[in-house]
């Protein structure tokens, strides 16, 4: 919906239509809109076509495909991870590899399955190299994360890796300090862990991502306020 005048004409202008304004008519003010923003009333097929065929950063250009999300779209858990890898790029789908099968693993141990739960990524592009985001490229997506959060309404958000934790939590606090608390981000809990790559290098620490699993698991089992 075009909701102001000034954004009518710029909706024409931007389709190459002239756009002619009365004479001694004043040029009206413009109103701020946020181009990161997210149309509130975006369903699930609007939102994956609006990510498929995003340019909003540069990363559009490297990719394959885009990253958008798998699972249940009414799921309890959220996982959130920071960006898709080369074999996410080439498959569109999120944690996939050895990787993805430790995250498979680590769902069934508290009853899930990357078909009940909802998974996705901070960034729906992979960055070349596998390189961290970005500041502008994670700015730039946070409303299509948002818009998912918005439409699952999870029960818990697990962050998964430092990455997604710190861009989630707005915080430059390593995952240790981090991982083994309820935080929040809005109305919906979230505890961090270890993403399952690093489990994979640093398998001492598996025992501690159990324990931000089954502190996860405890929260979702809390009555609904």
């Amino acid at each position: 919906m075009i909701q102001s005048e000034h954004q009518r004409r710029a909706y024409l202008e931007a389709l190459g239509v002239d756009v002619w304004l009365p004479r001694g008519r004043a040029e009206p003010e413009p109103e701020f809109v946020d181009a990161k923003a997210v149309p509130a009333d975006l369903g699930w097929s609007g939102l994956r076509d609006t990510v498929a065929g995003c340019t909003r950063c540069p990363l559009h250009k490297s990719r394959t495909q885009t990253v958008f999300g798998v699972g249940n779209p009414d799921a309890d858990w959220m996982i959130i991870g920071e960006a898709p890898g080369a074999e996410e790029d080439r498959r569109g789908e999120p944690f996939v590899g050895r990787a993805g099968k430790l995250l498979d693993e680590m769902l069934r141990a508290v009853g899930q399955t990357r078909d009940s739960a909802f998974i996705a990524n901070i960034l729906k592009c992979r960055p070349p190299n596998n390189r961290d985001p970005k500041p502008e490229e994670s700015s730039e997506c946070r409303g299509y994360l948002e818009r998912q959060l918005e439409l699952v309404q999870p029960r818990i958000i697990l962050a998964v890796g430092r990455i997604a934790a710190q861009l989630l939590l707005d915080t430059d606090a390593p995952v240790g300090r981090l991982r083994g608390s309820r935080h929040q981000l809005g109305d919906t809990p979230l505890v961090v862990t270890y993403h399952p790559a690093y489990l994979l290098r640093s398998p001492s620490q598996k025992r501690k991502a159990w324990d931000d699993l089954c502190l996860a698991a405890r929260i979702v089992a809390e009555p609904r306020a």
